[in-house]
């Protein structure tokens, strides 16, 4: 059974995940501009792909199930909402924020998201994340700041190995001589050495500063230049609570300004199973973004292509006024059209 098999790999995972972990804490006092204008964001990437299926996919149908209200800290009755909401995790996990179901299922598509009963037949979860990149000009970008990076790495080896300089670096340390001397495109991402600070003479100042320089290469070649599907560590526990709950597939689907991909929680868990994958397919990282919160960052092109194409949205400012007379101001976003691949969809979720 599906809640079985994702409860054996939480199980197994090498990561400290608290399946009875209770939310507690008290709920925030004040929203801000940013918090406004992501939340736009996340409800808009929403709309996308609900009505991408809806219009792109006969026999099944996409509604809304995470929790929609636009109430935020600061509004009456927040900290009523907040309570309810803890309380909703440590009762059933954490809602995804669409349900597919068959038609056949419910024909006239009047599903009560209140029923447990008829969750239970939804044939897949998704819970979707929205960042604001566009993924073939960050692709292009990246791949030209890794080739770059190289380019240099061994215009300076050159300099250093083929002259004095190399003589001198071999006699001062052989180690790190040795580590460039056998250094390949393939191999600079792979080079780490403490940067000496030599200084008596001029050369041994140039000889610093050449290494000074390849050491910056180095580091851009060990950044992460990927873009990433995002679960919070402390999500992974409530997600699996809800599917203990539910026992429906589900999956992440990051969503872009130009396209979208999806990868399935299994997936992911299977994923942070082997060591071998890390910095390769993910990385794990505590998000200043997120409170702090560990992130687990997955090489976004471990999903599939869900939505080829986005068209992009209007966007304009928008106001909101506290009750103390403090003014908010922040992005929404209307329209736009997402392109759904349909054999990705009927493959990769609901044959999964």
């Amino acid at each position: 059974m599906y809640r079985d098999d994702i409860q054996k790999l939480i199980i197994h995972s090498p990561l400290d995940i608290d399946t009875e972990i209770q939310m507690t804490g008290r709920p925030p006092t004040m929203a801000n501009s940013e918090f406004l204008t992501n939340r736009e964001q996340g409800d808009w990437a929403e709309q996308i792909v609900r009505r991408a299926i809806n219009e792109g996919i006969e026999s099944y149908f996409a509604i809304e199930y995470g929790r929609t209200e636009s109430i935020a800290a600061g509004d009456d009755d927040f900290a009523q909402f907040y309570k309810d909401y803890q309380d909703e995790l440590n009762s059933i996990g954490k809602r995804p924020d669409l349900l597919i179901f068959k038609d056949s299922d419910f024909p006239d598509k009047n599903v009560d998201i209140e029923n447990d009963e008829h969750i239970r037949k939804a044939v897949a979860a998704l819970e979707i994340r929205s960042s604001s990149f566009l993924v073939g000009k960050y692709s292009a970008f990246m791949e030209k700041r890794q080739s770059d990076a190289i380019i240099e790495c061994n215009r300076i080896r050159n300099e250093i190995i083929s002259g004095s300089l190399g003589e001198l670096l071999k006699q001062k340390n052989e180690t790190i001589y040795n580590l460039i001397e056998n250094a390949t495109d393939d191999t600079f991402r792979e080079l780490d050495f403490r940067r000496p600070s030599w200084s008596l003479t001029q050369e041994l100042r140039d000889l610093t500063e050449r290494l000074k320089v390849l050491k910056e290469n180095i580091k851009i070649l060990h950044k992460r230049d990927y873009l990433s599907i995002t679960p919070k560590l402390e999500d992974i526990a409530l997600v699996n609570r809800w599917i203990q709950n539910f026992n429906v597939k589900h999956f992440y689907l990051q969503v872009f300004f130009d396209r979208a991909y999806v990868i399935s929680f299994q997936d992911i868990l299977e994923l942070l199973c082997d060591g071998n994958n890390e910095e390769r397919s993910f990385s794990i990282e505590r998000d200043v973004k997120n409170q702090g919160k560990t992130t687990i960052k997955v090489n976004v092109q471990i999903g599939k292509e869900i939505l080829g194409r986005i068209d992009m949205p209007e966007h304009r400012s928008a106001m909101k006024e506290l009750d103390r007379g403090r003014l908010l101001f922040y992005v929404t976003f209307d329209g736009g059209k997402g392109y759904l691949d349909k054999d990705i969809f009927m493959r990769d979720i609901i044959n999964a």
